[in-house]
């Protein structure tokens, strides 16, 4: 059994949503790699031969799209940031206040376009797809740009903003709606001297499944809840059989995302990161491109030379 197999196999069954790495040790990937490749024409040749192209995107991506990541300096709503409210414990202590979180990125989210990376990608899926080639993208955002970009091939390991999920019968369902609730219309407002609207919880979201009426929570992973283990086996399987990986604006500090380019790149196949800077993964990896990605991706994904045009 491969490395590879081996940790994601163990990761199946122990993922959780966290900003550290399990602690056990036999989960940790020792990989001593040469200065990163910079060099675009040098990524291009291996992109032109890859047959199964797996994408890792995290926050950074839809950062150029106007969308507040919630980490480091600056990252609050009002006084807290997301690992303060994005949590079970949170939910069940104030779940007007969370709601009021939740339903602030919600709106956010509606007036928010893809960005040229978010398009770049797309765009490339679509075409490669009449090649007999293969784009996945995986994603830790919960914003849902990558479908609104047109990528259909989407594994989104940490949930979507845009469905609930009933705590009473747990019915998941997509959920559009602007405001979600009539009690959440006007609320939300990031500002740290607004005050939490204290709704009462029978004026939250609720559930429309027919004799039910229990209380919706968002539909996503918060931290110290363990991911869907039905679609971190697709995305084992993905990783299984890439020819070609990209880490696309993400820290790799957020397990257990940060895991899987390392596991790929362990047994061979090239791995780029297009990121802002460096991250603690950088040195495991083939290649780097710094800098936004809106402006690297796009030439890093347009139809090669080799590619047939149909």
């Amino acid at each position: 059994m491969s490395l590879f197999q081996f940790t994601s196999r163990r990761l199946v069954s122990q993922a959780y949503c966290g900003l550290k790495p399990p602690s056990s040790k036999k989960q940790k990937i020792c990989l001593e790699m040469a200065r990163p490749n910079s060099n675009m024409a040098d990524f291009r040749e291996v992109f032109a031969k890859a047959k199964h192209i797996a994408i890792i995107t995290g926050a950074g991506v839809s950062a150029e799209s106007g969308v507040p990541t919630f980490r480091g300096t600056g990252g609050y709503w009002r006084k807290w940031q997301a690992q303060e409210l994005a949590t079970p414990e949170a939910f069940a202590r104030n779940s007007s206040r969370v709601w009021e979180f939740y339903h602030y990125r919600r709106e956010l989210m509606l007036s928010k376009q893809p960005n040229p990376a978010h398009i770049a990608i797309a765009e490339c899926e679509a075409r490669l797809s009449k090649q007999g080639r293969s784009v996945v993208v995986i994603t830790q955002n919960i914003d849902e740009l990558h479908r609104k970009a047109g990528t259909k091939h989407l594994l989104e390991i940490h949930g979507s903003l845009f469905k609930t999920r009933c705590t009473s019968c747990g019915n998941v369902a997509e959920n559009y709606k602007s405001p979600i609730c009539p009690a959440l219309a006007g609320k939300g407002a990031p500002d740290p001297e607004i005050e939490d609207a204290k709704i009462p919880v029978e004026n939250l979201p609720r559930c429309e499944e027919q004799g039910c009426n229990g209380l919706l929570r968002p539909h996503v992973v918060w931290f110290g809840e363990t991911l869907n283990s039905d679609i971190l086996t697709e995305v084992e399987n993905e990783l299984e059989i890439c020819d070609l990986c990209l880490v696309v604006g993400t820290s790799s500090v957020v397990y257990p995302a940060a895991m899987f380019a390392p596991q790929v790149s362990a047994r061979g196949v090239p791995v780029a990161e297009f990121n802002m800077q460096a991250t603690p993964a950088t040195n495991r990896f083939r290649f780097h491109f710094p800098g936004p990605c809106g402006t690297t991706l796009p030439p890093a994904l347009a139809r090669h030379k080799t590619e047939l045009i149909s």
